[in-house]
């Protein structure tokens, strides 16, 4: 009774909140897409990082805001560099088509695109993390490239040879590696979800999907929140911080089904506000409970400036892990 009272009381209070709102935000978004359409694309950087600025800034934790502060510099140096990864590979391809050696072609590409993914992924962590910050407290990413690589082809091949059944495994492995690799100051985050329990769970929502003629889909939207919330948290010492869940299948449907009305009526121009109004709903549904006290992070992480991995992520649209 004694040890139950002693935990309870070095409990902690945390609170994760976003405050943005739509206009605010429609107001960046139809800049950049002005800026971005009149500059041919070359503005997309700075856009991209006006856009994370506002978002980072706006989400609090015990009421004080996160910082994103990388540069549409940083970025734009990235973005050439993916531009011209691309532009060899698909220089490349058609070489082999000129040829007459289109399955050679084809190939080395997906080769050659396999073998970008773990580092793009990589080099995207390491420079947004390192760009992220609370109370002036870096957060880091840690991860070893080669090691990266190495064990990303291993689940490749693994989910070759399964015919796809290891691509449960592949998720929860990589999330797994990704977010161990992250650092707060000198706070670890740690990942324990499950292949074997994250197939069944897709198996089971995908089957429900089809037997409710959709209807179950939001359900299995929020069983794969859940987990992936559910099975995080973060660690300093022998203290801890878990993350729990608190959506519901029938919030999710509600959120879904306005957020598409407005899509619909707002011919597409409304996005800024469903994506505000689904920050709102994620942020006020994720509760933190522990005993780390955050006054007593410390400053560990340094910076890191090459946005590469960054835009070549953000080209291929990936978004695997955060």
């Amino acid at each position: 009774m004694e040890n139950t009272e002693n935990s309870l009381s070095k409990l902690k209070n945390y609170k994760l909140d976003f405050h943005g709102n739509g206009s605010d935000f429609f107001g960046i978004l139809i800049v950049n897409w002005l800026l971005t359409i009149v500059t041919l694309g070359f503005y997309y950087p700075w856009a991209k990082a006006k856009k994370l600025q506002y978002l980072y800034g706006e989400t609090s934790l015990n009421e004080d805001r996160f910082e994103f502060t990388g540069t549409g510099k940083e970025m734009f140096m990235g973005f050439i560099k993916a531009i011209g990864l691309f532009v060899v590979l698909y220089g490349v391809l058609l070489l082999f088509i000129y040829l007459e050696m289109p399955g050679i072609g084809l190939l080395f590409f997906y080769l050659a695109f396999f073998a970008v993914l773990p580092v793009a992924i990589h080099g995207s962590y390491k420079y947004r993390m390192s760009r992220t910050s609370w109370r002036g407290i870096r957060f880091g990413y840690r991860g070893d490239r080669n090691e990266l690589v190495k064990n990303f082809f291993k689940w490749i091949g693994l989910t070759i040879v399964t015919l796809g059944i290891y691509g449960s495994w592949l998720a929860m492995n990589l999330r797994s590696y990704i977010i161990g690799n992250i650092k707060f100051g000198d706070i670890e985050m740690k990942y324990k979800g499950d292949g074997g329990d994250y197939l069944l769970m897709n198996l089971k929502g995908y089957f429900l999907t089809i037997i409710t003629l959709g209807i179950y889909m939001f359900w299995w939207q929020k069983d794969m929140f859940d987990y992936y919330i559910n099975n995080l948290s973060l660690h300093k010492d022998d203290e801890k911080i878990e993350l729990e869940s608190t959506v519901t299948g029938g919030e999710i449907f509600q959120l879904s089904i306005v957020n598409i009305l407005i899509l619909i009526f707002t011919l597409g121009i409304g996005s800024a506000w469903v994506e505000i109004r689904t920050m709102k709903y994620i942020m006020s549904n994720v509760n933190l409970a522990g005993t780390i006290d955050l006054d007593t992070i410390k400053q560990t992480e340094e910076n890191y400036n090459d946005a590469t991995g960054e835009d070549i992520e953000d080209m291929l649209d990936m978004d695997f892990v955060m």
